[in-house]
């Protein structure tokens, strides 16, 4: 066994992290009871108090149980961009004793359908322009917001239309609207929620390009909470831009949990606006950002960055991509700051490793983080490696994910057991360095980072083969200068398309069938796709190709 290298650990962070015995939802209860009239949520100007945040959630808890019939254990969707809505009905479940399920809000008809099914989900929380792809599901209840019922203080930012669009009526509709709801002011059961319990199931693709649920209970997602407030030294003063999506881990743990479990304020952003995001910084003092570095890289080539004053920042970090050497010199430079790396999946609730802020290492996953065991092992033998030799890294700990949702044979294939201990096999290849700090490599799964959204490309696949001039298709990862990677298909038409069909064409279909970071954005024509003995395709033969074939990015 490895023993952790605690050299370098932050010099102000305990060994070991106790946790705790609550639920997630009452660190919203105690923000509330500590600071009632502070500021949790700004939306563009409009500011939503403590007080506020936890009263509307609360009612929405109680329409949950009165009116939904939702108990303990049950699942609930949410559907929806990053709003004080989101916000509320997140935690709105948890109060209700029920499991949150965030679905990404880029997702397509049929991928809501999928993961509402798997999840046995009888309520759906959407907003009004996300509706539309929920018309085929048959639900119990649908309860509908409007962005703008929360966008009622002036302002001079640029408000997205989609943000500012008036409340549709939903006259003899089988939906609810969210401010009927509220309106109702319901008093929800006693809450008698425990670490132990249901908390949150953030969905992953597999290698079969089937999404998966991931099974955290509250223990586990408290645990990277209070981690992160702990590793970076966070405390109630804090204010900090959430930009990264909600329904996603990073923005989930970083910008939502862990900021109201401090007290702390979320200065909110649906979607990336580098002005408006410059902005926000500099008029509420923003302290702290976790984003990716594609973000960043557009932040700092902006034309106008100097009209902004960004000197109230005292901590940027993220994931998803290492960071490129120049732009990170370029954030210090500029702002002072340095950039810390981390890594985690859904599967650990966020991180698993970071770097310690007082020595961080460039284009590093950094350390495990509190009570967390990971090495690096021969993925055929699961013997432990020595520093330096690439392999499988593999993670124990507090935040590991109990499984995937009624998923036995996945289970089985993802946990392994080394020393007495429970390991999750992250399909990660990397290497751990003389002191302990983690590095990646290679991925042993097959996926495709794009700008921190993870592309499963079996999946893009599937639903390209629905196309019919598509005879074969291989999707591959395609180096790009700003999003790190992007989505490539190498694809065979059938004989009756060939110089008929066009990848204008083949993106315009895409686009109304797949969410729009899966699309891909380069289209090869080609005779025929390699493939082995048995007919398989071939992918990495195409995927190693691709470097030579476009030196240049």
């Amino acid at each position: 066994m490895t023993e952790p290298n605690l050299t370098h650990w932050p010099k102000h962070a305990p060994k070991h992290l106790p946790l705790p015995e609550t639920s997630l939802w009452y660190n919203l209860e105690a923000s509330a009871v500590r600071y009632p009239r502070k500021a949790a949520i700004v939306f563009y100007d409009t500011i939503l108090s403590y007080a506020q945040l936890k009263r509307s959630a609360e009612q929405l808890a109680g329409f949950l149980q009165h009116r939904c019939g939702i108990q303990r254990g049950d699942r609930v969707a949410l559907f929806l961009h990053n709003s004080p809505q989101f916000i509320i009905a997140y935690y709105a479940i948890l109060r209700a004793e029920a499991m949150v399920v965030p679905v990404n809000s880029m997702s397509t008809a049929s991928e809501l359908t999928h993961i509402v099914s798997d999840c046995g989900a009888r309520v759906l929380i959407t907003a009004q322009e996300l509706l539309i792809h929920a018309k085929s599901l048959v639900l119990q209840h649908t309860i509908v917001a409007c962005y703008c019922d929360y966008l009622t203080a002036p302002t001079d930012l640029a408000v997205p239309d989609f943000l500012k669009a008036p409340s549709l009526s939903w006259a003899g509709s089988a939906a609810t609207p969210w401010a009927d709801v509220l309106a109702l002011q319901l008093e929800p059961l006693a809450h008698v929620g425990t670490p132990d319990d249901l908390c949150v199931m953030p969905y992953t693709s597999g290698t079969t390009g089937k999404p998966k649920g991931c099974v955290h209970r509250h223990r586990s997602v408290m645990h990277t909470v209070v981690a992160l407030s702990r590793w970076h030294e966070k405390f109630s003063e804090e204010v900090v831009l959430a930009v990264l999506p909600l329904f996603h881990v990073t923005g989930m743990q970083n910008s939502m949990n862990m900021t109201l479990y401090l007290g702390a304020t979320i200065v909110l952003l649906p979607r990336w606006d580098r002005d408006t995001a410059a902005t926000l910084i500099s008029r509420y003092g923003v302290t702290g950002w976790t984003t990716v570095p594609t973000i960043i890289v557009d932040l700092l080539s902006s034309p106008n960055l100097e009209r902004y004053d960004l000197s109230s920042l005292t901590s940027v970090g993220g994931g998803g991509a290492a960071m490129p050497k120049a732009i990170a010199q370029k954030l210090q430079t500029l702002c002072g700051l340095t950039y810390i790396e981390g890594y985690g999946l859904s599967e650990t609730m966020a991180p698993s490793h970071i770097n310690p802020p007082d020595r961080p290492k460039p284009q590093c996953l950094g350390l495990p983080i509190f009570d967390t065991d990971s090495r690096v092992i021969d993925p055929q033998t699961l013997v432990e490696l020595a520093p330096g030799e690439v392999g499988e890294i593999v993670t124990m700990g507090p935040q590991v994910f109990e499984g995937y949702w009624h998923k036995e044979d996945a289970n089985a294939e993802c946990f392994i057991e080394v020393d007495g201990k429970r390991f999750f096999r992250t399909g990660d290849l990397g290497y751990v360095d003389e002191e302990g700090y983690f590095f990646f490599v290679d991925r042993l799964k097959r996926m495709i980072n794009t700008a921190g959204f993870k592309v499963w490309p079996a999946e893009v696949e599937a639903q390209l083969y629905a196309h019919p001039a598509i005879q074969e298709v291989a999707i591959i990862a395609r180096p790009d200068e700003r999003r790190g990677e992007t989505v490539k298909a190498v694809v065979v038409l059938r004989a009756a398309a060939r110089g008929h069909v066009t990848p204008e064409q083949l993106t315009e279909w895409a686009r109304a069938n797949m969410a729009a970071y899966k699309v891909p954005r380069f289209w090869d024509f080609v005779e025929s796709l390699p493939k082995s003995a048995s007919g398989k395709i071939l992918w990495r033969v195409l995927q190693e190709q691709e470097p030579r074939l476009n030196p240049d990015v």
